[in-house]
């Protein structure tokens, strides 16, 4: 497809927006002071009555006044009307915009919107198009909405593919795109590909992040290798990388269905103590838990705990701990009078 040679586009003033769209099929009125939801009513009718200078002057103009392009930007395409004429004329709107910002992240935004409705093809065709002679230049950024698309399908081989196509572009993966990979060969149970993974990131000097991390608990909790998310866990306390609270509850949930009570409420005491909020989590939970599992005495000992450290328990757990303290209060005292008795 040709296209014109880009240039930076002047943004149109308010008052020129105002008449262009008075003349457009629009029929609400330019407002003095816009929202960002405004500005995608504005781009979808521009498309529908074809005006797609009006397009661009609204995709140019929301940015100078502070709305970035978001994801209802391009809600208006859908797989029904995602023809081919309709994706080239985005495509030429997209070379036409301010350069920079503006430009790279209308691309961004088209391509998620495409992966959203299912049209990966069209995707990769608009990348090539606008990358074509540097009109927009993309980044791993660009690609990511498809890669975790083919993944969540386990389409690898077509990820490799789209992969390929980077590396021809001269964008490497970056810790993102190898957590993506690496989530979905931990989720297909393919921990050889896995660990392949880990020695390539090792190897360009990317270190794992928590959601790297996050994926590998995550994996080996699945897989029944409760030793293996330890080892884990105990590397990431070693290199300081912050846990995330899903990699706590992947834990939490594994132990609990392996019936290992003492277990599990060793692992969460070995970490409260040191953010009044993450003790809120975690010891509630699993106190929640155990309730729901019916082990009264490990419920109690978690929200003793959680009284003693002024950690707030939820309606049902401040109940559920008042009926089972009253019933140990009353057992006390009724021992003791029961000795007393037997005394005299």
């Amino acid at each position: 497809m040709f296209f014109p040679k880009p240039s930076n586009v002047t943004l149109k003033s308010l008052s020129t927006l105002r008449r262009r769209f008075a003349t457009a099929l629009i029929t609400k009125p330019f407002p003095d002071d816009p929202t960002g939801a405004y500005y995608d009513e504005v781009a979808a009718d521009a498309v529908s009555s074809g005006d797609y200078s009006a397009l661009r002057d609204v995709l140019n103009k929301r940015v100078q006044d502070g709305f970035n392009n978001n994801k209802s930007s391009f809600s208006f395409l859908t797989h029904s009307n995602c023809s081919p004429s309709l994706i080239d004329k985005l495509v030429e709107t997209i070379s036409h915009l301010n350069e920079g910002y503006t430009r790279r992240n209308a691309l961004d935004l088209l391509v998620a919107r495409l992966c959203k409705i299912r049209r990966r093809e069209e995707a990769l065709r608009v990348i090539e198009s606008l990358a074509r002679g540097g009109v927009c230049v993309p980044t791993a950024w660009t690609f990511y909405p498809i890669l975790r698309s083919l993944t969540r399908e386990r389409s690898l081989d077509h990820a490799r593919g789209v992969v390929d196509l980077m590396a021809e572009l001269g964008i490497g993966l970056d810790q993102i795109g190898y957590n993506v990979f690496l989530k979905a060969y931990c989720y297909a149970g393919d921990f050889d590909e896995a660990a392949g993974v880990l020695r390539k990131m090792e190897e360009e000097g990317i270190a794992p992040d928590a959601r790297t991390f996050d994926t590998l608990v995550l994996a080996a909790c699945r897989a029944g290798k409760v030793d293996g998310a330890m080892v884990i866990l105990r590397r990431m306390v070693d290199d300081g990388v912050p846990m995330l609270y899903s990699t706590h509850m992947y834990v939490i949930r594994t132990l609990l269905r392996m019936k290992c009570y003492e277990h599990v409420m060793r692992y969460v005491r070995s970490f409260v103590g040191r953010d009044k909020l993450l003790d809120a989590e975690l010891l509630g939970v699993l106190a929640s838990k155990l309730v729901n599992l019916k082990k009264e005495e490990e419920a109690m000992s978690i929200l003793v705990e959680m009284k003693q450290r002024g950690v707030p328990m939820g309606y049902k757990l401040r109940e559920f701990y008042k009926m089972n303290a009253r019933k140990k209060n009353g057992a006390r005292v009724g021992g003791v009078v029961e000795e007393g008795g037997n005394g005299v």
